[in-house]
């Protein structure tokens, strides 16, 4: 706790903070999540009319939503879009993280920004694209096409991520499996993708919650039958606003939660590091075969 403490101080730069700059800090994350706060109450209302605070309390708006087909059939395929898409960004974000730190070629930084630029194009220009693109192809409206703009959109997270996780191996591990026999890919699978696991689950669930939450890609690029729950959600506030909105808001405010909560969890670099390179060194005696 003493060392942690002290990198806080050394990232402060060497002074603790003023109480008033912790008063300001807990005052801004009160006031960005009373919002959240408030709609917890009015999701406990037993009609169906939004009123805050709630007249009485009942579990009617979330049986409305577990109930109601069209809400669960838009739910599954937002579950079946996030998963897909964040397995497929998984696959290329790691890759491409691999390829842009440790590689060396003409070129690197340009590919490197280009496959970053998801992360700085706004969501709307990205949308239009694949949808004129799609809607050429003939593929618009279908869940392949979701999946493909929804990985296109999620695997610079991963990047970023699992990036940053490889800067801080010591390529020298890689380069004593390889004397000592290794080939490229069993040096990969036995001592880089063991120290990178811990970041790429995490961009992974990083990538998971934004593909679940995305509207606008979502919203040009899905059709009758493939809707999403966000597109769903927009839809409701648009025609009509229906208070089970407000069930499903909390629904999400929950899993966002608790996906952060097993990142906090599981995503600590420096414990992990250490018990990553106490298995190598456990098994470097052993035999490596190419």
């Amino acid at each position: 706790m003493a060392d942690v403490n002290q990198r806080r101080v050394e990232t402060l730069g060497g002074q603790p903070p003023a109480r008033a700059t912790v008063w300001a800090a807990w005052f801004m994350f009160f006031f960005l999540i009373a919002p959240s706060l408030i709609i917890i109450p009015m999701s406990f209302g037993d009609l169906n009319e939004l009123y805050f605070p709630p007249r009485s309390l009942s579990l009617f708006l979330y049986r409305e939503y577990f109930f109601e087909s069209v809400w669960m059939e838009t739910t599954f395929q937002s579950f079946k879009v996030a998963i897909l898409s964040t397995l497929a960004g998984m696959f290329l974000g790691a890759t491409a993280a691999y390829g842009i730190v440790r590689a060396t070629f003409r070129g690197k930084k340009m590919l490197g920004a280009l496959l970053l630029s998801p992360l700085f194009v706004p969501n709307i220009v990205i949308a239009l694209g694949l949808y004129i693109y799609f809607a050429r192809m003939g593929l618009q409206g279908t869940t392949f096409c979701l999946v493909l703009g929804h990985t296109l959109f999620v695997t610079p997270f991963v990047m970023v991520v699992v990036m940053a996780a490889l800067r801080g191996v010591d390529p020298n591990l890689e380069a004593a499996a390889k004397t000592m026999g290794a080939g490229r890919i069993y040096t990969f699978r036995r001592v880089t993708l063991p120290l990178l696991r811990p970041a790429m689950v995490t961009g992974g669930l990083f990538a998971f919650l934004m593909s679940f939450d995305e509207l606008v890609i979502s919203f040009f690029l899905s059709g009758f039958g493939t809707q999403t729950l966000p597109v769903k959600m927009y839809d409701s506030i648009v025609l009509e606003i229906s208070p089970v909105l407000s069930a499903i808001s909390v629904l999400l405010t929950v899993l966002a939660f608790f996906v952060c909560v097993i990142i906090t969890i599981f995503y600590n670099p420096d414990r992990r590091t250490r018990l990553r390179l106490a298995r190598v060194a456990a098994t470097d005696t052993e035999p490596l075969e190419k």
